[in-house]
């Protein structure tokens, strides 16, 4: 797809989100169910079903998913889609691409071993490996539009309201 595929394609959608703004706000759920001989949860992915169990610095066997490398998955998959939508809206010469995230846990603080240790990524760096002979500034343009249109990255930079509840 050509940046003219890719506007013409988007354009009766933002049409529509700027003439009324409630069009534009979509609720995404995920459904999971937990495992009644393991510790995992299985995951409906809308393609198959994912299990997701205990990482192996959790004792887990490393046969399931890690729900941490399930979320550095999806901002891996949500940057690289970004930046191919923004790399086609710009014109921009892009070859081949890869994206690769790494974040850090001290799972001390998951397995309640060390209070002061924090439950969660300390630090996680995303990481665009390019083939383009683009100028620098073009590339810096790519990156900070992508940074900013990155729905994953910009969900775990600005933390959204969260809500945990039960129903019975």
């Amino acid at each position: 797809m050509d940046a003219t595929g890719l506007k013409a394609m988007q354009a009766p959608l933002k049409e529509a989100y700027r003439s009324d703004a409630s069009r534009a706000l979509v609720t995404l759920k995920a459904r999971g169910s937990i495992d009644g001989q393991s510790v995992a949860c299985k995951v409906e992915t809308g393609r198959a079903i994912a299990i997701a169990g205990l990482h192996p610095a959790t004792g887990g066997s490393g046969l399931d998913l890690c729900s941490g490398d399930m979320l550095l998955e999806a901002l891996v998959a949500c940057a690289g889609v970004t930046l191919k939508a923004v790399a086609t809206a710009l014109d921009f010469r892009l070859g081949a691409a890869t994206v690769e995230a790494e974040g850090d846990l001290d799972f001390r603080g998951t397995l309640g071993v060390a209070k002061e240790a924090p439950v969660g990524f300390q630090a996680i760096r995303l990481n665009f490996n390019l083939d383009t002979d683009e100028p620098q500034e073009r590339i810096d343009s790519l990156l900070k539009l992508t940074e900013r249109y990155c729905v994953v990255f910009q969900t775990i930079n600005q933390k959204p309201e969260l809500t945990v509840m039960a129903k019975r």
